[in-house]
């Protein structure tokens, strides 16, 4: 079986880095940074989203703009491991949960939340997480500032760079002596 890395070659990994960059950017202006087709850009880019490489695209909301202002880590030690799916499926009830993670170490469960402020957080600890049967503790952590928020690094190398660099600087001299040629039968 062929593993997902060797499905993505260098311009895969060049098209990733410049759209992890700017979820926006028109696919002309990632064509040109690549030195191929739009048509090219956009039909590897759906095949980035059709092997799974790409999981998703959206705008992100800031928290603080709709009254979440307290962004904490709640971590959560369960009866039994076993446990997990149920309390899962509890946790999908509660909106301001945005993450659950199965975790090792001293908790059986990690969980990213929103609270409007203390209060709620307390509300949300106390009425709703603890209440859930086979929650046996919760430890909270509350963030006082998220600092660093970036995706997985692409990892092309240097000579996946030096591609690239060659590809476009193909193209660019086609497009000069195309040029060149129209000038001259003018």
């Amino acid at each position: 079986m062929i593993s997902l890395m060797e499905k993505i070659d260098s311009l895969d990994k060049k098209i990733l880095e410049i759209i992890t960059r700017n979820a926006r950017i028109p696919f002309k202006d990632v064509a040109a940074e690549c030195g191929v087709s739009r048509a090219a850009i956009h039909q590897r880019v759906q095949r980035l989203v059709d092997i799974g490489v790409i999981t998703g695209s959206g705008y992100h909301v800031n928290p603080s703009s709709l009254g979440y202002n307290t962004c904490t880590y709640v971590g959560i030690t369960l009866e039994r491991g076993s446990m997990y799916k149920r309390v899962v499926s509890e946790f999908e009830k509660i909106p301001e949960i945005v993450e659950c993670h199965f975790t090792t170490g001293p908790y059986t469960m990690l969980v990213k939340l929103y609270a409007r402020d203390n209060a709620h957080l307390m509300e949300l600890l106390n009425n709703r997480l603890q209440e859930i049967e086979g929650v046996i503790s919760t430890e909270t952590l509350i963030s006082l500032r998220q600092s660093i928020k970036k995706e997985v690094p692409i990892g092309l190398s240097e000579s996946d760079a030096a591609a690239i660099k060659a590809l476009t600087a193909k193209k660019a001299a086609l497009l000069t002596d195309t040029t060149e040629d129209l000038s001259e039968s003018c």
